[in-house]
């Protein structure tokens, strides 16, 4: 792909404005996905952060959920932050009872694993060999653990420890934490990075 990727932002719930921006801060064409047809026309998709629950119901009333299973089985790159990544994830810790995700990514992720809205906290950590990055983690998931074929790109090292919080499996990437919070584009320049080469 040499023209820039238009990369879709389920708008379903969440930090929508802020991926757009920091995704065209990358050099990708962002645009809002609420239907179908919309995500047929995009290249790629960013499901952010937000709350898991209410954005597996508004994508199952909305009636996106199996088109976002259908596209991401077939290929299209997806990158999701926060509740994002519990919607990527295979297998689910601590969700509620029928709770669904989109799937994608062979690992299994732990809701709300560093607590609650009061608990939030920032840290510096490495990710994917681009440096130190401040992480804004809000009611953040973390990796309980992966699958074979699932790249660790981010560990965080302070409290409660050593905690998986950024994966890549293909053209699938995930984050427990908010980079679009940050004004740092380097996670979304990544992410653009990888649709351009698929």
């Amino acid at each position: 792909m040499t023209a820039a990727p238009t990369i879709g932002v389920l708008a379903l719930q969440g930090d929508v404005r802020e991926h757009i921006r920091a995704l065209e801060l990358a050099g990708a064409g962002a645009t809002p996905v609420r239907r179908q047809r919309e995500l047929d026309a995009v290249d790629a998709l960013v499901i952010p952060g937000g709350e898991s629950t209410t954005m597996w119901k508004l994508a199952t009333t909305f009636e996106l959920l199996e088109p976002l299973r259908l596209r991401i089985k077939d290929g299209m790159p997806a990158y999701g932050s926060c509740a994002g990544m519990i919607m990527l994830a295979d297998r689910i810790e601590d969700g509620i009872e029928g709770q669904q995700t989109i799937g994608g990514i062979d690992m299994v992720v732990r809701r709300n694993a560093f607590g609650r809205q009061v608990d939030s906290f920032e840290e510096d950590l490495d990710f994917a060999g681009r440096g130190r990055m401040r992480a804004v983690f809000i009611r953040a998931p973390w990796v309980e653990s992966v699958g074979p074929d699932v790249e660790v790109l981010g560990r965080t090292h302070g409290q409660p420890g050593d905690r998986i919080v950024a994966v890549r499996q293909g053209p699938l990437l995930a984050t427990s934490f908010h980079p679009e919070l940050t004004g740092d584009a380097r996670v979304h320049s990544y992410f653009v990075e990888m649709v351009r080469e698929l």
